[in-house]
């Protein structure tokens, strides 16, 4: 009896054994991912140090971009303030944000050792950029000229804007796919390879722009139309290397369409971020908007030294971008692979250097405006209004950094509930506040005093909400691993 009751109890611990030893073969990949290289930089290395190795190649790539609407702007300039002011109304409602939703998934998926997911993800977010572009093609070919008109464009201005926006708004998709592509990579962590094929793309840009639109050498004369379609051009062949890039395994993340199912999970992996941040775009647009219909209500030189004088806070969206897209990364994958704490000072790290470098830029600014306005134009009555504009909301741009850089954090983190609510306050200040400004004063500084105030309000409560633990609120869900064959 007990040599039998001592075999059943040596069969059952073997049986527990090898039960163990199976669950430990299952359980290993979970509880310590195979992470590459890049990875693991982003979780084990110093924060501050590869914030600022990939936020300088991000940087230079941000400012290329923006130095190509500067020139752009410039040349256009060139054809008279209608043709500015148009262009300035335009270039407000072209911005995307989907691309951060993308990153953020990536980063998420490659930090909790999904990598099946992770060049999964790379083809949804590119179907989700082909569905953008269409629709934005659809609504600005469809409704453009009238957007503009609420604005506040009208004549010249208006015909510039509507001629720029029917070319470049016609090959939308090319944008998105561009915008798309790059946010995959940077997803990974690979800051470096966007910033090569963007700084290469500029150098040719540059020089195409004006010879298309004043028609130099053997280029036709475009005119307006021809910034646009240099722009496409530009678009066009970045697509194509990063989809090359992808496509050939260098990338952490490859491109293919062996075994590839569409899967819910993970198109909702990116929309549930992507699409929040789309309404946060929406409201930023549509409070550039309103604050352009109220100073258009004082004439088109009002709108011109405000979309010049506004520009330079164009210039720093891309500036904090180039942050921003390292914390979306270096956020999401400590996220990804449980290191809240860490995600948490990379966020606060971002944001305090975002802060130091707009506030620099705008107190410069504010300091001596027409050394940024007379780039432009020297016409005196578009220089009284963008100095104004300058001279008062010049100091806001701190915060204003500030609270960007904490919306590409929670980007990465998946949380961006409280980031909506900022520009939603944002939203209403500019609007309420300029329109009682516009009624009791009729002065251009007093919108401007509602539009600083709106940036105060805007960094203050992204701020507030990541101290007070917005992040971790609940679970963060994600999509399910796809099983790896054996």
């Amino acid at each position: 009896m007990s040599t039998a009751f001592e075999s059943a109890a040596n069969a059952a611990a073997s049986t527990a054994t090898a039960c163990d030893a199976r669950s430990a073969q299952i359980a290993t990949p979970l509880a310590a991912p195979r992470y590459d290289l890049r990875t693991r930089a982003l979780i084990e290395g110093p924060i501050a140090l590869t914030l600022i190795q990939l936020a300088a190649p991000n940087i230079l790539v941000m400012l290329a971009q923006s130095s190509v609407g500067l020139v752009e702007t410039y040349f256009i300039g060139k054809l008279g303030t209608d043709a500015l002011a148009g262009v300035a109304l335009m270039q407000m409602m072209s911005a995307g944000a989907m691309g951060g939703g993308m990153s953020s998934a990536v980063a998420r998926a490659l930090g909790a050792g999904r990598r099946a997911d992770a060049n999964a993800l790379g083809l949804h977010a590119l179907i989700i950029g082909l569905g953008f572009g269409l629709i934005f093609t659809i609504a600005l070919r469809l409704e453009g000229e009238r957007l503009y008109m609420v604005m506040g464009g009208s004549g010249g201005s208006l015909a510039a804007a509507n001629t720029y926006s029917n070319v470049i708004f016609t090959g939308a998709v090319l944008v998105w796919l561009f915008n798309s592509l790059a946010n995959v990579i940077r997803g990974t962590g690979n800051m470096a390879f966007p910033a090569l094929v963007t700084c290469v793309g500029v150098a040719v840009l540059i020089p195409l722009s004006p010879c298309l639109i004043f028609g130099w050498g053997p280029f036709p004369k475009f005119g307006v139309a021809g910034g646009a379609f240099a722009v496409l051009i530009y678009y066009a062949a970045g697509s194509a290397v990063f989809a090359a890039y992808l496509y050939s395994g260098r990338s952490v993340v490859r491109l293919t369409l062996k075994g590839f199912h569409p899967r819910w999970p993970l198109f909702a992996d990116i929309l549930r971020v992507g699409a929040v941040a789309a309404l946060i775009t929406v409201q930023t647009n549509l409070t550039v908007a309103i604050a352009t219909a109220l100073v258009g209500a004082l004439g088109p030189a009002a709108i011109a030294g405000y979309g010049v004088g506004s520009r330079l806070e164009y210039l720093l969206i891309p500036l904090v971008f180039g942050l921003g897209g390292p914390l979306v990364a270096l956020v999401g994958t400590n996220i990804g692979a449980h290191r809240k704490d860490r995600a948490v000072r990379a966020a606060w790290i971002g944001a305090a250097i975002a802060a130091g470098l707009c506030e620099l830029i705008g107190v410069s600014a504010a300091a001596a405006p027409r050394a940024w306005l007379s780039l432009f134009d020297s016409a005196p009555e578009m220089l009284d209004a963008g100095s104004r504009y300058l001279q008062v909301v010049g100091p806001a741009y701190g915060l204003f950094g500030l609270g960007m850089a904490l919306y590409f954090a929670s980007q990465g983190a998946g949380r961006l509930l409280w980031p909506f609510l900022a520009n939603l306050t944002r939203l209403l200040i500019a609007a309420v506040g300029g329109y009682v400004a516009l009624r009791v004063s009729g002065s251009l500084t007093g919108i401007f005093i509602a539009l600083a105030v709106a940036l105060c309000a805007f960094g203050l409560i992204n701020a507030a909400a990541l101290a007070g633990g917005s992040w971790f609120v609940k679970p963060l869900r994600t999509a399910r691993p796809r099983q790896e064959p054996a």
